[in-house]
C-alpha cells in the first residue's frame, strides 16, 4: 500500500520547489555542457564509469598486477626501441628490458603468468636496421 499525500499539501515536494525556484533565479543557466549531448550516452552501462572517468581526468591508470605491469613496460620499451636513433640506444633499451625480465623470472611475480623470455638483442637490432 502506498502513502497518500497529506491533506493541505501541494503536489510539489520540497525538493521540487527548491529546484523550480533555483531555475527561476537562473542558477542553472550557463552551466558547462548546456545544450550538449551527454558523453558516452550510447555506450553500455558500466558501474565503474565514474572511477574510470576520474582516472582519465587525472591522467592516472588502474593499477595492474605485477606481471601485467611488466608486460606493459616491455611493450612500451619495444616501441621506444623501434623509434631509437641509434643502434646503441636499441641495445641499451633491450638490455634494460632483458634485465627486468630475468629478474621477474628469477624472483617470480604475482598475477597471471608472465609468458616473457629475454629478447634476442641481435634479432631486434636486425629488425631495427631493416626498418631504417
Amino acid at each position: 500500500m502506498t502513502d497518500r499525500k497529506p491533506l493541505g499539501t501541494n503536489f510539489e515536494s520540497w525538493i521540487d520547489r527548491q529546484i523550480r525556484e533555483a531555475e527561476e533565479r537562473g542558477e542553472f543557466d550557463d552551466l558547462p555542457g548546456k545544450g550538449k549531448p551527454l558523453p558516452d550516452l550510447d555506450k553500455p552501462y558500466d558501474e565503474m564509469w565514474w572511477i574510470k572517468q576520474k582516472l582519465r581526468s587525472e591522467g592516472l591508470s588502474m593499477p595492474l598486477p605485477p606481471t601485467l605491469q611488466l608486460r606493459k613496460e616491455v611493450e612500451e620499451a619495444l616501441e621506444e626501441a623501434a623509434g631509437a636513433r641509434s643502434e646503441g640506444e636499441v641495445r641499451r633499451i633491450l638490455g634494460d628490458v632483458n634485465d627486468l625480465i630475468r629478474e621477474a623470472i628469477r624472483t617470480g611475480l604475482s598475477g597471471p603468468p608472465l609468458n616473457l623470455v629475454p629478447y634476442d638483442v641481435e634479432k631486434v637490432v636486425e629488425r631495427w636496421r631493416a626498418s631504417r
